[in-house]
């Protein structure tokens, strides 16, 4: 994917709402710890490649995957054009559910791929690059994490992201102006 330019005011945006086909979430970014991995987030968001895409892999009471256009788990680049280089700290840890990493496939593999945790990873601390946390519908979070699944991981029931967004603060859309299933949610005053 080539990276678009972003608009005035996106760069620093401190958050990206999730808006899916079972509700809407939005998370705080951890620029001050990750910020090539923040910019890589909020750029995909900010230029709709998230837009479409399903959570692939949910493992109950562990973490919800999603980010990969291709649905398989394979695929996904970042806005650097292929895989950058890891961003891990001490300082931040897989304590509890709503924990942003990004997913990987070995050290300084991240693309698009992300997760969010279900419940506390410790394990995974020093593997993955934690960048943000949940900051607003942790209620969707944890539908997301009871979703039916598969032998494989894999939901049985489809969770799409309908749009993904930086946003200035972590308000989510008004459910009320969110339309049927399967149109796009607009936000309150949108025309």
């Amino acid at each position: 994917m080539a990276a678009q330019a972003l608009t005035t005011g996106d760069q620093g945006l401190p958050y990206v709402v999730f808006e899916t086909s079972i509700g809407a979430f939005s998370v705080e970014l951890y620029g001050r710890h990750a910020p090539r991995t923040c910019k890589n987030f909020r750029e995909l968001a900010r230029t709709g490649y998230y837009d479409g895409t399903t959570f692939h892999r949910v493992i109950r009471g562990f973490m919800a995957q999603g980010g990969d256009p291709t649905g398989t788990g394979r695929g996904g680049e970042s806005i650097y054009g292929g895989k950058f280089a890891d961003e891990i700290t001490r300082e931040l840890k897989h304590v509890g559910a709503g924990v942003l990493a990004m997913a990987n496939s070995g050290p300084n593999t991240n693309g698009s791929q992300f997760f969010l945790t279900l419940a506390p990873a410790p394990w995974l601390d020093g593997k993955h690059a934690i960048f943000g946390r949940v900051a607003s519908g942790m209620g969707t979070v944890r539908k997301l994490g009871m979703v039916p699944i598969d032998a494989n991981d894999r939901p049985t029931t489809t969770v799409t992201v309908r749009r993904a967004y930086p946003a200035a603060t972590p308000k989510l859309p008004d459910p009320a102006v969110a339309g049927p299933p399967g149109a796009p949610m607009l936000t309150a005053g949108a025309a």
